[in-house]
């Protein structure tokens, strides 16, 4: 059983996961994406803008879900999980436009603020993590990450 090739095949996407996730630029990334997450969700009460309950809704649900796509709930293999780190950016990209989809009249700057530059970083993040699996994947650093990435 251990030499059935899709048993090897799993296991080699396996470790060039690991290999992702345990730089400390793999470590870094997931726990940001998660702290933006939990932010997000928080936000509308950080930042006043709670009594706009549809965005307030919306910035809950949209950050509790991009913490579990990025972080360690699903985040951890990024290989095996290459398209839930694009679905975290088109999450954050959802975040810079909910104000004007979701709420229609934007009353306040500091609700248009605080999504706009929250869904800019959720989404670079989200950028990382997929540049650090076609890292571990093709064996070389993205550039600007450094040499922590693994070299093959």
């Amino acid at each position: 059983m251990e030499t059935h090739p899709d048993i090897i095949d799993m296991r080699q996407r396996h470790e060039v996961a690991e290999r992702a996730t345990s730089t400390p630029q793999g470590q870094a990334v997931g726990t940001l994406a998660f702290l933006t997450g939990i932010y997000l969700a928080a936000s509308p009460w950080i930042a006043g803008f709670n009594g706009l309950s549809r965005l307030a809704v919306t910035n809950l649900l949209v950050g509790l879900a991009y913490a579990l796509l990025m972080s360690g709930g699903f985040g951890r293999a990024y290989e095996r999980t290459h398209s839930m780190a694009w679905g975290a950016c088109a999450l954050g990209l959802w975040t810079i436009v909910a104000p004007w989809v979701v709420a229609g009249d934007v009353s306040t700057t500091r609700t248009v603020v605080n999504n706009v530059i929250t869904g800019a970083i959720a989404a670079l993040l989200a950028m990382a993590a997929s540049a650090a699996t076609r890292a571990a994947e093709s064996g070389k650093a993205p550039a600007g990450m450094g040499a922590g990435f693994p070299q093959h």
